[in-house]
């Protein structure tokens, strides 16, 4: 497989006939379509004065028009996806820190951004998509531009975004083109991607793990990307036929839902037999890649991702390598090892932080010399997770260092607890959390989602929680929902759970 310097010379690799994106009832755009736009678009940005390092942030709706405007953004400058269902607050907050020098915006959309940008006299470009035209083909509203683009060198920002900010102020993460290409070329390799693949893109491209996960990597490796409007469950099995996807990557909560519908749903699933599924961003329980193995006939492939490192950082193998329900796999790109509170690189077996180093890590956080200091030790990124790695290199995660919960100085891992509770045959989905606690500081709990049909009491829950686990780690208070609460991208969030649910002030 090709190693290339950035967007552009990947997108003008291949055959350029082959596919490259396509999307529901619209024709499909070729590579060599799409290489002529990415040129002009940024032979127009250039034209209005847009250079390499000037961010311009994109605001749109996912789609095939999402993913080209990301693509023709970052070959040429820095392109800045922002979630479109922000407020105005938050849209003055990030194109404020960006120092965004445009907007993309879909033509006459109604977005608080529209207003956040004249505020801070900030360049609105309209896109208007051409439906007559290929998926992904689309006009903007500023003059032509000429001249060829002389593409960013490997070092120059390709994509700028921040860090999730649950516990503190969200920090810009820069990724370069080579951090790019880096970690795009090691999903491809992990996953044996081939000009032959489609991967139908279910998650957001205002996130890492769409933007990489799912779009970047099977560019690289000359494939194709189906890119509905959005992720909806109800949808889905009819987008994967008309796709003729051979893929799909996605979070837990999604497979979930996709797996509610699978029995439905089995005559798609035979005809549009998929090669494998890709699941990422957070841990997968492993009765629901067991469940989705059964339904799919295909392996699962956990992977570990996480924005600064442009996404991949372990992955379970292909077959006939083994796979390993409950571990996210090997090292897949970076190097990979376990570290102490005190910095030394820890033997297999043992407990500590996850770092690592490579060509895929942010070279680090843009104008954040404290958040660099603490990040980086003795040239490893320390990932703020905890895990432990087997003989065979295989990491598994044991909790984040700042969602431990801490009841009277007795460490709990939430993830441990979820674990157990999740082989309670009633439990359909489970969130454990901090539940603040005037004496003990924090206390063990959780919120449950329960199987459709299902009963069971919180009772039930913590007598069974109780034959598994130690008394202090049992939850002490059970909340039942219909849905747990969510980020934008379907992370579910332990950190301020608790205040969400009105459980604490």
């Amino acid at each position: 497989m090709s190693t290339f310097s950035g967007i552009t010379e990947m997108i003008s690799s291949g055959d350029p006939a082959s596919p490259a994106i396509g999307a529901p009832e619209r024709q499909t755009m070729s590579r060599g379509d799409l290489a002529a736009l990415v040129a002009r678009v940024g032979a127009d940005l250039r034209g209005i004065g847009i250079g390499r390092r000037d961010a311009v942030a994109i605001v749109m709706p996912n789609g095939p028009e999402m993913a080209s405007a990301f693509l023709a953004v970052a070959a040429s400058c820095v392109a800045a996806p922002l979630n479109a269902a922000y407020r105005g607050d938050e849209f003055d907050f990030y194109l404020g820190d960006l120092d965004a020098q445009a907007l993309i915006l879909p033509a006459g959309a109604e977005s608080p951004a529209r207003e956040i940008a004249a505020k801070r006299k900030i360049r609105v470009i309209e896109l208007t998509p051409d439906l007559a035209g290929p998926a992904g083909a689309f006009s903007l509203s500023i003059p032509a531009g000429s001249g060829a683009v002389v593409p960013p060198s490997p070092d120059d920002v390709a994509l700028v975004l921040h860090t999730s900010g649950t516990t503190s102020r969200p920090k810009i993460v820069p990724l370069t083109q080579r951090n790019l290409m880096t970690s795009a070329g090691n999903i491809a390799r992990t996953l044996a991607l081939t000009p032959a693949d489609r991967s139908l893109v279910i998650m957001p491209l205002f996130h890492i793990h769409g933007l990489i996960g799912a779009l970047l990597s099977s560019l690289y490796a000359g494939g194709s990307v189906h890119c509905p409007p959005g992720f909806n469950a109800l949808k889905f099995f009819g987008q994967l036929d008309e796709a003729g996807a051979t893929w799909y990557s996605a979070v837990p909560t999604m497979h979930q839902t996709i797996l509610a519908r699978a029995k439905g749903n089995a005559e798609i699933i035979a005809r549009r037999k998929l090669r494998f599924i890709r699941s990422s961003s957070a841990s997968l329980p492993a009765p629901v890649m067991l469940a989705l193995e059964e339904a799919f006939g295909c392996p699962v492939i956990e992977s570990y991702g996480m924005t600064e490192a442009a996404h991949q950082m372990a992955s379970n193998p292909l077959p006939p390598k083994a796979r390993k329900p409950g571990s996210v796999g090997i090292a897949a790109g970076p190097e990979v090892a376990i570290m102490s509170a005190e910095g030394k690189i820890l033997k297999p077996g043992e407990v500590g932080e996850i770092v690592i180093k490579g060509a895929n890590v942010t070279p680090g956080y843009a104008n954040n010399p404290k958040a660099n200091e603490e990040a980086f030790r003795d040239g490893w990124f320390r990932t703020g997770d905890l895990g432990i790695m087997d003989t065979e290199g295989y990491v598994s995660l044991t909790g984040r260092l700042k969602e431990i919960i801490n009841r009277g100085g007795e460490k709990i891992s939430p993830r441990e607890v979820d674990d157990v509770l999740m082989e309670h045959p009633a439990v359909a989905q489970i969130v454990t959390f901090a539940l603040p606690h005037d004496k003990l500081g924090e206390e063990v709990a959780a919120a449950v989602v329960l199987k459709e049909g299902a009963a069971a009491s919180e009772r039930d829950l913590r007598d069974f929680a109780a034959q598994r686990l130690a008394d202090f780690k049992v939850p002490k208070k059970i909340v039942f929902l219909p849905e747990i609460p969510k980020g934008a991208t379907g992370k579910l969030q332990r950190i301020g759970l608790a205040q969400k649910l009105g459980l604490a002030s």
